[in-house]
């Protein structure tokens, strides 16, 4: 697996609740590619319950969203928004449990609408969560010019200096 850089750390007001390490509200996710797929491994904490020792609905739906995000940036190399993510919880996840692994793959992609796959796992495997996304994929030069974006390389490009 290789470990995604995360282009927006220098960009000031950045500020991501899911993936902004700065955040301290935030959930924090760092991202590995693994073939195909982007995963994230994160810890469930007690504040982010939503019944006694069980992590909330609404943070795992934001796991799911934000791994969905990266998946855009990294596979495509461009920025984009989630038109439309139908989420389904098949099991409880335990805040004191262990960590949780969360992965997403592309599925298909229709001019600028992409269907992205994602599955979110408790520490001994189970799928608790799943999450089917699209996302509208914003024209490359858009995505640089009003979203920031520079590109999304892995630690191993950019120590190669491999561009985007």
């Amino acid at each position: 697996m290789k470990k995604i850089v995360n282009p927006y750390v220098s960009l000031p007001g950045y500020n991501c609740f899911g993936c902004a390490p700065g955040n301290p509200f935030g959930v924090k996710m760092e991202f590995f590619e693994d073939g195909d797929d982007i995963v994230s491994r994160w810890q469930p904490r007690d504040e982010y319950q939503g019944w006694l020792h069980t992590l909330h609905g609404g943070i795992q739906s934001v796991l799911l969203d934000e791994i969905c995000g990266w998946v855009v940036m990294r596979k495509l190399q461009t920025g984009g928004m989630t038109v439309k993510m139908e989420t389904r919880f098949h099991h409880a996840v335990a805040t004191d449990g262990g960590p949780i692994e969360l992965r997403a793959r592309l599925l298909s992609q229709r001019r600028n609408l992409v269907n992205i796959e994602a599955e979110l796992r408790n520490a001994e495997g189970q799928i608790c969560s799943s999450a089917l996304c699209t996302y509208f994929a914003f024209p490359p030069d858009k995505a640089k010019t009003e979203l920031h974006f520079p590109g999304c390389r892995t630690e191993d490009e950019e120590a190669a200096g491999d561009k985007p």
